[in-house]
């Protein structure tokens, strides 16, 4: 039988459209909640950090400490490498890993990191646990995950609500969860932590430029990634959905009142002794 790990399919994929989105996501704006735990000293594990944008501010708020950033894709640590050597961290380190079986030591970090992860991964709940195994007494396990049936947007608009229906669907068939940001909380609980701190934070994208952004590398994504190619083989989509679904969001792009709101749940776990 096969394993959790080997249950899911990450949606997204790494094309470029993909990388468009996560290179733009830095600690402020996608960690704040954890930003105000951390000390110098720190070791960190980044899980899933994609590109190392993410990685390399949290390399920078640890000058004394290290960071570890890991992710299943071994072609897009190439890029994380480089992201940090262009920023002249020496105190970060990238590795392939699998978030439900690391191969870390118990109590090795003083702080693990997942942001847009459990959303993907086949058993969340064993995610978490293999995060509370390597974190240290004290330390914190922090997660922050989109709640894709929570987003909102402004005007309406029938061919992005496709778009809604059609994404939540080849989620679920990849073994992932796209409302996770409402579930993480539950799931904490049930991996056995006791002191769970859950908060929620939104993007928001309205101005011309975050629009033209946001509905652009959504487009693309929907008709030239693994999603687009998952869409089709598992039946859930035509291709010529997916272009009236792509024209849809670049046609919401252009709209002067356009405005999209996405919610996050967060989740700060205390690791007991």
């Amino acid at each position: 039988m096969s394993g959790p790990q080997e249950t899911a399919v990450y949606t997204h994929g790494h094309h470029e459209s993909v990388l468009r989105s996560h290179t733009w996501r830095t600690a402020a704006n996608s960690a704040a909640y954890l930003l105000g735990s951390l000390r110098p000293g720190m070791r960190i594990l980044d899980i899933g950090c994609g590109p190392g944008t993410i990685t390399a501010d949290l390399a920078e708020l640890v000058p004394d400490g290290h960071v570890t950033g890991v992710d299943r894709a071994p072609g897009v640590l190439e890029q994380a490498r480089a992201t940090a050597e262009a920023r002249g961290l020496a105190n970060v380190d990238f590795a392939v890993a699998d978030v439900h079986a690391l191969d870390f030591p118990d109590g090795a970090f003083h702080v693990v990191h997942a942001h847009q992860v459990l959303q993907h991964v086949g058993d969340p709940v064993r995610a978490l646990r293999e995060m509370r195994r390597v974190t240290g007494p004290g330390g914190l396990v922090a997660v922050r995950d989109a709640d894709y049936a929570a987003m909102t947007w402004y005007p309406a608009s029938p061919g992005m609500d496709e778009w809604l229906d059609l994404y939540r669907r080849v989620a679920r068939a990849n073994g992932g969860e796209p409302d996770a940001g409402r579930r993480l909380k539950s799931w904490a609980l049930r991996a056995g932590f006791a002191d769970v701190t859950a908060t929620s934070s939104t993007w928001t994208f309205s101005a011309p430029d975050e629009r033209a952004w946001w509905s652009g590398l959504w487009a693309d994504r929907t008709v030239a990634s693994d999603y687009a190619r998952l869409a089709v083989e598992g039946g859930h989509a035509t291709e010529e959905t997916l272009r009236a679904v792509a024209a849809a969001w670049r046609e919401w792009g252009g709209r002067e009142d356009g405005w999209f709101g996405v919610l996050h749940g967060e989740i700060l776990c205390r690791v007991g002794a």
